[in-house]
């Protein structure tokens, strides 16, 4: 009988044991995962004023991703931004350096594709004649065609090229101004910043450039909408909806003439300035609206689109499937017309 009270006991020691040791790895488990419960996954917001305009950035991540933002947004600015008198650019500018960072030849290749695809009406190289209609870093009055013409002998983005890490300039005038296409370069850049920070879910809007991919809080595809210009408001423009349009690993930009204008012997001169033709873009067309797979091909095509005009845009565009375009004009009385190509629309919320 010992024999037997003694084996029932070992067992029982051995029962009570297994028991002890499970609810230490069930007490270790939890404590190991506590730092991962506290860090879930949670959506953040964070939003300021850059390149005086305003920026929204949605995103869910397990940690506040702002100073990463910030960081981000100088490092930009301090290359390709031509308001700032220390950045790269403007050095650039200026004949004191020939250096291309990897922004400046991000920008330039991007403008150089759509300069091709365009024909030339997109031209980084346009800001010359954007200060001499007073629209740029300098103010100026209307230029003269004699000033036009001078100064379009060395517009044009062919008067340069890469090699390498370097930027060559055939005339020493030539300046380059992406203000076109940074805000769209800084929407991709975060976006991507956002992205190796395990963020899958996002949307970063900067001045009305939007990047948006996966969903949002309540788990619905990001939707984004797309201003109605009013260009007799006194303010240039009120934000009464145009569309709204659903994006999941997309970008959408707007160009228009009906914010950055002024008047001059009762006549609207826009800001939109031909590198062609060197004159003030003056049209029916109000506003175009990219959807690109990146941002900085919206900003660009957008830009580009307002050159082109109404008709030569609708005949580039109607057919293609990469890009989505909207555009918004007047008729003889002063009415809206939207226009837009089959990707743009299919992309439109239904009422």
């Amino acid at each position: 009988m010992a024999g037997l009270v003694s084996l029932e006991n070992t067992i029982e020691i051995m029962l009570k044991s297994k028991k002890y040791y499970a609810v230490l790895l069930v007490l270790l488990v939890l404590v190991l995962a506590l730092p991962f419960m506290r860090s879930r996954k949670k959506f953040i917001t964070n939003s300021g004023v850059v390149w005086t305009t305003e920026y929204h950035i949605t995103y869910e991540a397990r940690a506040d991703l702002n100073d990463s933002i910030q960081q981000l947004l100088t490092v930009i600015d301090n290359s390709v931004s031509p308001y700032n008198k220390q950045s790269l650019v403007t050095a650039i500018n200026e004949g004191k350096n020939d250096f291309a960072d990897r922004l400046f030849k991000t920008l330039y290749n991007k403008a150089l594709e759509v300069n091709k695809a365009s024909e030339g009406v997109y031209d980084p190289t346009v800001m010359p004649l954007v200060n001499a209609w007073g629209f740029g870093y300098k103010s100026g009055n209307m230029p003269t065609q004699e000033q036009i013409d001078s100064i379009l002998s060395f517009v044009g983005i062919e008067h340069s090229h890469l090699d390498g890490d370097k930027i060559v300039k055939d005339d020493g005038r030539v300046q380059f101004d992406f203000s076109s296409i940074a805000k769209g370069l800084a929407c991709d850049e975060i976006a991507s910043m956002l992205a190796r920070n395990g963020a899958t879910n996002y949307m970063v809007e900067i001045g009305g450039e939007v990047v948006a991919r996966g969903v949002n809080e309540r788990g619905d595809v990001w939707r984004v909408s797309v201003d109605l210009p009013m260009p007799d408001n006194e303010k240039g423009a009120v934000h009464d909806r145009a569309v709204v349009l659903h994006l999941d690993s997309l970008a959408v930009a707007t160009s228009g003439s009906y914010r950055k204008f002024k008047e001059v012997d009762g006549k609207k001169v826009s800001h939109i300035v031909n590198p062609k033709t060197g004159n003030s873009e003056t049209s029916n067309l109000l506003s175009v609206s990219i959807v690109a797979p990146d941002c900085m091909s919206a900003d660009a095509w957008a830009t580009a689109c307002m050159a082109m005009g109404l008709e030569k845009t609708q005949s580039m565009m109607e057919k293609n499937v990469k890009l989505g375009v909207m555009t918004i004009s007047t008729d003889a009385d002063g009415n809206f017309v939207v226009w837009s190509n089959k990707r743009f629309a299919d992309l439109v919320e239904s009422n």
